[in-house]
């Protein structure tokens, strides 16, 4: 049977998903509990109700639900920070685990095929003119096997439709949920549909002198 989570874990833990700081969250609750109405970061948090020993608080991100939960009065009347007492729980720890898996990115030169939830940060070295292809699901699509590098070696990039689009020669950019296999007998890497991808800061800064291993 799952152990229950206690308030105060849930609210750490939602304070690590949204990195936000403890107190900053814990003022925010306390400030939405007199006022009805606080911001945090990115979060709205209100409070939606009151009896004399708990409140009921929703946080929004946007104007998406991301939470909505009881905590006690004695909880928020707390001198000292009391969601810090549940930062090193199993919970968080399993939390933080993952994110730091999630976040780890592998050097090109370690990808064999059949890798999936590949994580990568490389540069963009060439994009080709995309081809139209017809695919197996009975429709035309544009295709382009753009090369790309990091520190380690280069591996074509296979990019579909509005991918092809959304990089450029010299960018440096993250993958994430990517997944490795072959095509022609040469090692590519693509991105499912549960994967992204996005430019983000400089990688290095002579990527013409990056060779395959």
């Amino acid at each position: 049977m799952r152990k229950e989570v206690s308030a105060g874990e849930y609210v750490a833990f939602l304070s690590i998903k949204y990195e936000v700081d403890p107190d900053e969250f814990f003022y925010a609750l306390n400030s939405a509990w007199e006022g009805q109405e606080a911001t945090c970061r990115e979060l709205l948090i209100q409070c939606r109700g009151k009896t004399q020993d708990k409140a009921i608080f929703l946080v929004l991100k946007g104007s998406k639900v991301v939470a909505q939960f009881p905590i006690s009065t004695g909880f928020l009347l707390e001198q000292n920070n009391p969601i810090r007492n549940f930062m090193k729980t199993d919970m968080i720890r399993r939390h933080l685990a993952k994110k730091n898996r999630e976040s780890c990115s592998l050097p090109i030169r370690d990808l064999r095929i059949g890798m999936n939830h590949i994580n990568l940060r490389a540069k963009v070295l060439k994009i080709p003119r995309p081809k139209l292809v017809f695919t197996r699901f009975g429709n035309y699509a544009s295709v382009a096997n753009a090369l790309i590098a990091d520190e380690t070696g280069t591996i074509k990039l296979c990019l579909w439709n509005e991918q092809i689009n959304s990089i450029s020669n010299g960018d440096t950019i993250q993958i994430k949920n990517g997944r490795a296999s072959t095509f022609r007998g040469e090692k590519q890497l693509s991105i499912g549909r549960k994967g992204t991808l996005s430019n983000t800061g400089d990688l290095y800064a002579q990527p013409e002198e990056v060779h395959s291993p």
